[in-house]
């Protein structure tokens, strides 16, 4: 018999679709009260309706209004999904205002939210601060040049979190994936192709396997930290080299 979870409350951002929802689910299944945090309204409401979850609407970049929203909770759990990768493009030819977009979502945001209820967990000596970050973060991808470095920050984020909270009991755990059927690409594909460029035909993961794979995370005994967890569709790997031809 496993031993009970020793959490009660998750906050998960990015929560309206892709593996926030899914990972909102997995969380409401595990028995944990769960505030999603998202910017659509419709789509928060018909998420409560479904799993029970505490609707949070607000913009991640908002930090300080949900650390109100969220005053007086005790805070187990933060899994600081939401992220954007709002274009592809050269970095020389990327509109600055992006850079500045994926820097605040994907870095800046999770660093303030982890620092609004971090304390907390801290001096209860129980929580687990959960990430999700990118192969994007861990390798170089063309036109990615802002993107990539966002998530690498946050990778070496979190290694600096379990350096800061050794003896504390917090968990920090960093969920690397490859592609995953989400609606990342959205805005980073022109002509709405992202499902045709980078879905048909293939096998990438889904949103269900990556909450899966956060859940059980959670669920290991509090003395079993995954520090980093990487998933690849069997179909993709990283690497490799491209060369082009000399231009005259």
């Amino acid at each position: 018999m496993s031993e009970p979870l020793p959490y009660r409350t998750a906050v998960v951002t990015g929560a309206t679709s892709g593996i926030g929802r899914a990972t909102v689910l997995k969380l409401r299944e595990l028995g944990l009260t769960v505030y999603a945090v998202g910017r659509n309204e419709s789509s928060l409401q018909e998420l409560a309706a479904l799993s029970g979850a505490m609707p949070i609407r607000a913009d991640v970049r908002d930090t300080g209004e949900i650390a109100e929203r969220l005053s007086g909770v005790e805070v187990d759990i933060l899994v600081n999904n939401a992220g954007i990768l709002s274009t592809r493009a050269l970095f020389h030819e990327i509109d600055p205002a992006e850079i500045d977009a994926m820097i605040d979502v994907n870095l800046k945001a999770p660093m303030h939210l982890t620092r609004a209820f971090l304390p907390g967990m801290v001096e209860r000596k129980r929580g687990h601060l959960i990430y999700l970050g990118s192969s994007g973060g861990r390798a170089p991808y063309p036109s990615m040049g802002a993107y990539g470095p966002s998530k690498a920050g946050l990778s070496l984020f979190c290694d600096n979190l379990r350096c800061d909270l050794l003896g504390t009991s917090v968990r920090v755990s960093e969920v690397v994936p490859g592609r995953v059927q989400t609606e990342l690409y959205r805005t980073a594909i022109a002509g709405n192709q992202a499902k045709e460029l980078l879905y048909d035909g293939y096998r990438p993961i889904q949103p269900d396997h990556i909450a899966t794979i956060i859940a059980n995370v959670i669920t290991l005994p509090t003395f079993v930290d995954v520090s980093r967890i990487e998933v690849f569709p069997t179909d993709q790997a990283t690497g490799g080299g491209t060369m082009v031809k000399h231009q005259q």
